[in-house]
Formats: C-alpha cells, structure tokens, sequence
C-alpha cells in the first residue's frame, strides 16, 4: 500500500470525521453535509448517497470530506444540479385569445361560412341553454342557424339512433322473430 492511500476507515472513525465536519460548518444533521460535496455527475450529493457511502464505502466518504470540508478554510456550499422543469409550467406551444379575439375570429368564421371552425371556436354551451336560447330566437324571429346546429348536434349525440334508424331497425326485428 502506498504512504498516500490510507487504509479502511472504520464506521466508528467516519462518524467522528461526520461530528467533527458538522461542527466546522454549524449543520444541525449530518445530511446538511451533502451539500458540500461535490458530485462527478455534477451537482451535490444526494443523501440517500451519502447514507450508503457510510456504510459501503467509509474510505470514499471521508476522503471527500475531509477534502472538501475539514481540509479547507471555508468549505463552500456546491450549487446543485440543473433539472428539467416539473409541474405546472406555460404551454408555449398553443396560442391563448383573449375574448374579444375569440369572438372576433368567430365573425370572421361565420362571414367565410365555415362551419367547422365556428363550431370549435364557439363556446360550449348545455343542451339546456341552448334550447333557452332557441326558443328565445324564435319568439324574435331570428334565425340563428349555428343554434340549431349546435342543438341538433348535441340531440343527435345523446340519442344515437334517428327515429328514421329507430323504425327501421324495429321493423327488421319483427321480421327476425317471425320465423
């Protein structure tokens, strides 16, 4: 063995290297430690690493601290890793309008007469709502046409079969059974 390799250190000599280091820095914990040592991956080191170098590998964990902790003047905290952004953040991707545009670009859907694009711009209203608004539009004798769509749609929706479909598929039924 080499003069500068030291030999295995005991769990009994890191812990009093831990003492003596969470005294240098005034830390409450032994996990306050992480944060002055540094990582090869970059960033500081975790605890739960920290945890298992005590245990596994002593020799490692108090060569790092006594580098980077009992060995300087001013042990400095390690700025910690960069990380992708989690939870909520801004969808840059998709365009946010305020009402005035929404109702604007909704104009100018209905003067181009396509309905597609009035139907995904117009706001989503209940089926009950819309018959309100209907039977309101028929005792002013306005015809709103996007009102009945948008009821029919949603009538058709709930009720999957015609009453055309309905009488057919009755019809055929009573046919089946005659046999």
């Amino acid at each position: 063995m080499n003069k500068t390799e030291k030999e295995p250190k005991s769990l009994k000599e890191v812990e009093t290297l831990i003492a003596r280091a969470i005294k240098k820095i005034g830390a409450k914990k032994e996990n306050e430690l992480c944060k002055y040592l540094p990582m090869n991956s970059g960033g500081y080191m975790h605890h739960f690493t920290f945890k298992k170098k005590k245990i596994k590998d002593p020799k490692e964990l108090s060569n790092l601290i006594e580098e980077f902790i009992i060995n300087t003047d001013d042990p400095t905290v390690v700025k910690p890793k960069t990380r992708a952004a989690r939870g909520s953040r801004k969808r840059r991707d998709q365009i946010t309008f305020t009402r005035g545009q929404l109702e604007r670009m909704l104009n100018i859907a209905r003067l181009a007469g396509d309905n597609e694009i009035i139907t995904v711009l117009s706001p989503k209203k209940s089926l009950a709502a819309c018959k309100r608004e209907l039977i309101q539009s028929i005792r002013q004798n306005k015809v709103e046409p996007e009102l009945w769509n948008f009821y029919a749609e949603s009538m058709n929706s709930q009720n999957p079969f015609d009453s055309d479909e309905l009488k057919h598929a009755m019809a055929f039924d009573s046919k089946d059974e005659s046999f």
